[in-house]
């Protein structure tokens, strides 16, 4: 009983534990506050867009005010339930400001162009014009993003499979980088755009053409990750693994490769990057379709927001992409989680 009662004694003059915890939970409570923020700033660009007059002509405009009436609505409802289910509050706590940032940049944008028109058209159009390209040429666009994704998957998926395999072999045959280490050299650096005369008179269709553009900006930064990779696995773990009886293959595919991975998945990212970059001018060599045919055709015909409504659409399209690649990598390196800072 005496031991219990000076543990408690001693617990409960400790000067430093019980202020690092009150201030933990005020912290915690300020947080909690922040979730409430985008609520009034939707609502209140939501009353400014139905109480304001438009001063210029959007076709659109009235399923704009719907779409910021449905986003409160759905971040009201999701804010709700969060006190129901403590896990769907946390994405809450750590966007919101953020998502108050964007709500408040949106609100400066639809006012500066729409209500006021400070701004000149077709240059600055306003969030709610773009609304006019997303329903009157939704299809057009949804075809486009199909053939550039279906463009940027094929050309990375090449570029990746050709930087693993000659990475591979860089790195774990001597011979092999001797000769191909020069080669390397002179066409990585080389921005895969620049190679677009050469390609055009090579290749025999625009849609190859442009693959092999993707595929050589994918190459060069899987290459180089996945080479650095393996050459930088430690020589003991090769030994222990030929003391066990292991192979070449085990070496390189059991050994080499999985303690490789995090410069590989670095490469992955980097080749990402490079892909979406070379994707919008690999699609303006002559190709019928496409998220950069869509830009060159709406630019020639000066409908600006047709192209602001075309680069959201890239953005998402790269944030999504990343995110994916995000999970995977998440799930290969797994072990990975309580030894680096995640």
């Amino acid at each position: 009983m005496v031991e219990y009662a000076n543990t408690d004694r001693t617990e409960a003059a400790d000067p430093i534990t019980l202020p690092a915890v009150g201030n933990a939970r005020k912290a915690s409570s300020k947080s909690d506050w922040i979730a409430f923020l985008p609520v009034p700033l939707l609502a209140s660009v939501w009353l400014g867009h139905r109480l304001l007059p438009d001063r210029q002509e959007v076709g659109y405009s009235a399923e704009f005010g719907h779409a910021l009436l449905a986003a409160l609505v759905v971040y009201a409802v999701w804010l709700a339930l969060s006190f129901f289910a403590g896990k769907a509050f946390r994405p809450l706590r750590s966007h919101a400001p953020i998502a108050a940032a964007i709500i408040v940049l949106l609100a400066v944008w639809n006012t500066a162009t729409l209500k006021l028109d400070a701004l000149p058209l077709p240059y600055f159009p306003s969030p709610a014009k773009m609304l006019d390209a997303l329903f009157n040429d939704g299809q057009k666009l949804f075809v486009s993003t199909l053939y550039s994704l279906r463009l940027l998957l094929i050309g990375y998926l090449v570029g990746l499979a050709c930087g693993l395999a000659t990475g591979l072999l860089m790195g774990w045959y001597t011979r092999f980088r001797y000769w191909v280490n020069p080669l390397l050299r002179f066409v990585g650096p080389i921005p895969a755009t620049a190679w677009i005369p050469v390609v055009l008179l090579v290749f025999p269709t625009t849609f190859t053409a442009s693959l092999f553009l993707i595929a050589l900006g994918t190459w060069f930064p899987v290459t180089i990750m996945t080479w650095s990779g393996i050459a930088s696995v430690r020589r003991s773990l090769f030994e222990v693994a030929k003391t066990l009886g292991a192979k070449e293959s085990y070496l390189i595919f059991r050994v080499a490769l999985p303690a490789a991975m995090p410069l590989i998945f670095i490469g992955l990212f980097m080749g990402l990057g490079s892909s979406f970059v070379t994707l919008v001018v690999a699609e303006m060599l002559g190709v019928k379709a496409g998220i950069g045919f869509y830009l060159i055709w709406a630019e020639g015909w000066a409908e600006y927001y047709k192209v602001y409504s075309a680069l959201l659409i890239i953005a998402i399209l790269s944030s999504t992409v990343t995110t994916l690649l995000f999970k995977v990598r998440n799930r290969v390196l797994l072990w990975q989680k309580g030894l680096i800072r995640w």
